[in-house]
């Protein structure tokens, strides 16, 4: 398996992960399958301050993709993300989440970020295993917060600290990196 940093040009490639999920599942909270010229957009923008990166199989062919995002705007919370991952349906539990936060994770850490937090729609016992697999630990849930496939929908929240100091210095954009 191959990671490497996304371009637009994974555009397509990130979409074809993803729609079928937001169309199929309640692990997505979009209603509407974002498609190739959104992801793209998304993978432009998120570049200019964190990472993206694709897992490509043997095949060269991307089987998965995570991500980082401001957890708030406020200045106060700039040293936090969120991060989230999505892997291809016939690749799941292969070990391709696992590998995504192995490089993701780290490099937010050099990047100066201090914690991590993720959303899991509930229930999805895969994406609680990967976390809690990778060092994240249960904070709380969001009760009916969403509304798809005609329920109400919980979020769990899990956090994992990523480094840890009394002083921290503003963190770099992926960019400079």
């Amino acid at each position: 398996m191959n990671i490497r940093t996304a371009t637009p040009a994974d555009g397509a490639a990130v979409a074809a992960i993803y729609d079928p999920i937001v169309r199929d599942t309640t692990i997505s909270f979009e209603t509407e399958p974002p498609g190739e010229a959104q992801m793209r957009a998304r993978i432009e923008k998120t570049l200019e301050a964190l990472p993206w990166l694709v897992a490509e199989d043997a095949a060269g062919t991307a089987c998965g993709y995570a991500y980082a995002s401001k957890h708030r705007e406020r200045a106060a919370y700039q040293w936090s993300v969120d991060v989230t991952v999505y892997v291809r349906e016939d690749m799941r539990g292969q070990g391709v989440g696992r590998a995504l936060y192995g490089r993701l994770l780290p490099l937010l850490a050099q990047l100066g970020y201090c914690e991590a937090f993720a959303g899991i729609a509930l229930p999805n016992a895969g994406s609680v295993a990967l976390h809690e697999a990778m060092g994240f630990e249960p904070i709380g849930v969001y009760r009916r917060v969403g509304f798809k496939q005609g329920a109400w929908r919980d979020v769990g929240w899990w956090q994992k600290s990523l480094a840890s100091t009394k002083t921290p210095t503003e963190p770099r954009p992926f960019s400079a990196a």
